[in-house]
């Protein structure tokens, strides 16, 4: 078999008509990258079934299958989303406000914080008991961070320039959404190279774009390793955004020759352009010992079980390392809803490359593991040893479905909660998302030491009884590697994406978010009041495909005549 011969003239020629373009783009001026997203919305609602379709053909099961649920979520939903808060925060700029409202910003235990979501009553209402903070980095002031926030809007335009985008090939709106971001935040034209997994995505993106793709703002190609190596290296890209793995960032950067270890010690790099990424790592979900109920035992099981089945785990902070009290009588009562939740899981089928590989990889490492489902494709290993240096659950991503279990002592909420952050921060490889489960009367009762974990927590997204993920999908909520990766030690990236109140990428240290540890109407009762039911990205959601479908529509376009429909759908899952 023949390897398909280089286009170069094709990719160079998209470089061309994208350099072209490029200052048509800079000096667009506000209105019209407004009317821009107003017109891109529709587009996207319109052919959100098509492309849930494909996504859902292409991962083995059919568009109306329960598993459906996280194609809406992370594909047309997110996309409307994120393009809804850029053009609520490109509207307040134009009508002359700040893009942050000055009540957002203030201070909390001496450190100046941004609430960003919920940003509308929408929000509020259709997310009911989630929030968001944004906390900046120390030396930080609140008139800093809102002078500084949307900066090329608001007298500091950036300098026109083309961005390669080299998209991931999991969830299907980080390319979108990246190519989102580096419009209209960094106010580049973007060439979009497509992942070779998820390609069948091209079409769809470029009927979104289409007005972008047309004025010559936005290209797209496919191609693999080796075009996106040249268009990496080539003199018309100005900076490179890349979602994947340290291994393609380190490629790009340090080459993949025999002097590349040399270079990387010395920080000679063959590509010098401005670098941003979001490349995973292996990401924690620690549970607090507490007075749990039986209903909570198997509300957290589905929510942990979602955070590692999503996506058949093909996610950067899909949870590998589920971190329990060793001495908490709830650690194998939560084991066994886990247990129960991975059995009566539907079937699907792992489609990233690489996947069985590594899952064998897996079962050699733990001839122990239980597995569970049809097929005995989900791994459970339920003693992984804390101090084992060389376990590849603690070392290495395995993106897919394998969970970890990890026990550490402390019979304290205090105690357990000091070894549970020094093991995620000094042990396990990236800072991406960290996920912190807690019961409200826990917390009440030891809020310091709660408090101390969340601030201590050396992760871009934290999220409190909420999976980190969904800091991806808000728009609002940055969403990045916590601070202090360098190009000689790239961990899990730098920059930040989405972010649509642009705060500026100097001032953000991470996001918390927050969600209700029961749902309504149990939580009323529990310490955890909000009505939000189960949410709809749950694994075991009986009616996400149906919920999140009008959710996209109602968020493209708000109506009230939309609302019964999205409750009466969200109270029967």
């Amino acid at each position: 078999m023949t390897s398909p011969v280089l286009d170069i003239e094709a990719l160079d020629r998209a470089v061309a008509e994208l350099r072209e373009g490029a200052g048509t783009w800079a000096a667009a001026p506000l209105a019209e990258r407004v009317a821009l997203l107003e017109r891109l919305l529709p587009r996207i609602t319109d052919g959100a079934q098509d492309m849930v379709a494909a996504c859902a053909r292409a991962k083995g099961y059919a568009p109306d299958s329960t598993w459906a649920a996280e194609d809406w979520a992370g594909a047309p939903w997110a996309l409307a989303q994120t393009a809804s808060a850029y053009l609520r925060v490109l509207r307040r700029v134009a009508a002359g406000e700040e893009p942050v409202e000055a009540r957002a910003v203030g201070e909390h235990d001496g450190r100046v914080v941004v609430d960003v979501f919920p940003a509308t009553g929408w929000d509020a209402l259709l997310l009911n008991g989630f929030t968001a903070r944004v906390w900046t980095r120390p030396g930080t002031t609140v008139d800093g961070v809102r002078e500084r926030a949307a900066g090329a809007y608001r007298g500091r335009p950036a300098a026109p320039g083309v961005a390669l985008v080299l998209g991931a090939g999991n969830v299907a709106a980080i390319t979108a959404l990246d190519i989102l971001h580096k419009l209209y935040v960094d106010g580049q034209v973007v060439l979009a190279k497509m992942n070779p997994v998820n390609a069948y995505l091209r079409p769809h993106f470029e009927r979104i774009f289409a007005e972008f793709v047309g004025r010559g703002w936005v290209r797209f190609v496919d191609g693999g390793a080796v075009e996106g190596a040249h268009l990496a290296a080539h003199d018309g890209v100005d900076g490179i955004h890349v979602t994947g793995s340290e291994r393609t960032h380190d490629a790009i950067v340090w080459g993949t020759d025999e002097q590349a270890g040399d270079r990387r010690r010395a920080d000679t790099p063959l590509n010098t352009k401005p670098f941003s990424s979001e490349l995973g790592g292996v990401s924690p979900c620690i549970v607090t010992p507490g007075q749990w109920s039986a209903a909570d035992f198997r509300f957290q099981a589905e929510h942990i079980v979602t955070s590692k089945m999503n996506n058949s785990g093909h996610n950067c902070v899909a949870t590998q390392v589920l971190v329990l009290p060793r001495d908490w009588d709830g650690s194998e009562r939560l084991l066994t809803e886990i247990r129960r939740v991975l059995r009566e899981l539907p079937a699907r089928t792992d489609y990233y490359p690489g996947t069985d590989r590594r899952l064998a990889a897996v079962r050699s490492a733990h001839p122990e593991a239980e597995t569970h489902g049809d097929g005995d494709c989900r791994i459970l290993v339920t003693d992984v040893a804390a101090a084992d240096g060389r376990d590849m659950l603690l070392t290495e991503e395995v993106f897919g479905s394998a969970l970890g279990i990890v026990r550490l002592p402390g019979d304290t909420p205090e105690a357990f909660l000091g070894e549970a952050v020094a093991f995620a921060n000094d042990r396990l490889p990236g800072t991406l998302g960290a996920t912190l489960l807690v019961h409200p009367k826990t917390e009440k009762a030891h809020r310091a030491a709660v408090g101390a974990a969340v601030a201590g927590l050396r992760y871009g997204t934290v999220g409190v009884n909420c999976w980190s993920a969904i800091g991806f999908l808000l728009g609002y909520t940055p969403w990045g590697a916590y601070p202090g990766h360098t190009r000689q030690s790239i961990g899990s990236g730098v920059g930040f994406v989405h972010n649509a109140f642009m705060l500026a990428d100097g001032d953000i240290e991470k996001t918390v978010l927050r969600a209700p540890f029961a749902p309504a109407p149990r939580g009323l009762f529990g310490g955890s009041p909000s009505l939000s039911p189960r949410p709809p990205y749950f694994v075991t959601n009986r009616t996400g495909v149906i919920t999140l479908k009008r959710v996209t529509r109602f968020t493209a376009a708000p109506a009230l005549a939309g609302l019964p429909g999205i409750f009466a759908s969200a109270l029967r899952g």
